[in-house]
């Protein structure tokens, strides 16, 4: 990638533009341009939210949303090709931009961290949306695909933007993550770490889906827990978990057409499933709150028993740190700068 510098300086591509380079993606993090919209970087008086997996489903009614509340929206989308019309209808409701960000290729997460730490000098909340089900497969960095996408992803990325939170909390409210899991992490009962790092061995993948919604209520408590321990309470930056309805979205779009309909025919629509997504984010009773899991219903509610155990929380986090090359321990809180 190009100097930060470069970044600040460069004005904003097309998107067709940006679907060129991302073909050369052989070489992750080599193409220079990742944003795509107005190009003018941070409204005065605005907030902005990034909302990964923004360009279907609940992602993108959330992020239709927050634009509509009046954020400025990130999308973070893998394909700008499918990601432009849910850009154009974001705009249509307030003021997007797109970031292309593939959370199966650490190097590409960093490569889209380092794009928005140069853009971007602080960001208000990060709904981690994206995220595949029944998949089988594992991630270029050797890691079983449901969990490298999932969790793995997602962990680097709020990790390197955590400075760009802490700056927002300083201007009043505390920053927000929004880490949508799953009820089905209650069902794992086992946390295998040796299967990680192996291609997805079930069938249908959906038990590797549990585990990996299992690690997203693990992060979001012991991120919480680690910013507490650093900043005490109340909060300056909250992470919080959620189970958003089982909802007829994109996420089933690998199951073949013949079962697809009859697996999705009783689910919830995104609209309803993004609500618990978008109550976490912006309700201001909320700002006090966190390392707390969600129901669909928007009440707070007991996760599984894996879910609550710190030493498996606290292992989690050290083994993610590693595979990420990352220091286990926070950094000091972002300077005021």
């Amino acid at each position: 990638m190009g100097t930060l510098g470069a970044h600040r300086s460069h004005v904003a591509v097309s998107v067709a533009a940006l679907s060129a380079r991302g073909r050369a993606r052989g070489a992750p993090g080599r193409h220079r341009e990742l944003y795509s919209g107005h190009g003018g970087g941070q409204s005065e008086g605005m907030k902005t939210a990034l909302v990964t997996g923004a360009n279907t489903g609940i992602g993108l009614v959330t992020a239709r949303e927050l634009a509509r509340s009046g954020y400025r929206v990130l999308l973070a989308c893998r394909s700008p090709e499918r990601a432009a019309p849910a850009l154009a209808e974001v705009k249509r409701a307030g003021t997007a931009e797109l970031v292309l960000l593939d959370l199966g290729h650490l190097d590409a997460v960093r490569a889209t961290a380092e794009e928005v730490l140069g853009r971007e000098r602080a960001i208000h909340v990060i709904v981690n949306n994206a995220g595949l089900a029944g998949t089988r497969g594992q991630t270029p960095d050797g890691f079983e695909l449901a969990f490298g996408v999932n969790h793995l992803g997602p962990y680097l990325l709020t990790r390197l933007l955590l400075p760009t939170l802490e700056r927002a909390a300083r201007e009043g409210t505390p920053a927000r993550i929004v880490h949508v899991a799953s009820r089905a992490h209650v069902r794992v009962q086992s946390f295998d770490f040796g299967a990680l790092r192996q291609r997805t061995r079930s069938r249908t993948g959906f038990g590797e889906y549990g585990v990996s919604k299992l690690a997203n209520v693990l992060f979001a408590r012991e991120l919480a827990a680690r910013l507490e321990a650093r900043d005490g309470l109340p909060p300056r930056v909250t992470s919080n978990a959620l189970h958003p309805g089982v909802i007829a979205s994109d996420i089933w779009r690998s199951i073949p057409w013949p079962i697809r309909p009859l697996v999705t025919r009783r689910m919830k629509t995104v609209e309803e499933g993004a609500a618990t997504s978008l109550k976490l984010a912006r309700d201001p009773s909320l700002d006090a709150v966190t390392g707390t899991y969600f129901g669909d219903d928007g009440v707070a509610r007991e996760p599984s028993r894996l879910a609550r155990d710190a030493a498996l929380a606290r292992e989690l986090w050290e083994q993610s740190a590693a595979w990420c090359g990352l220091p286990d321990a926070i950094p000091a809180s972002a300077s005021a700068d």
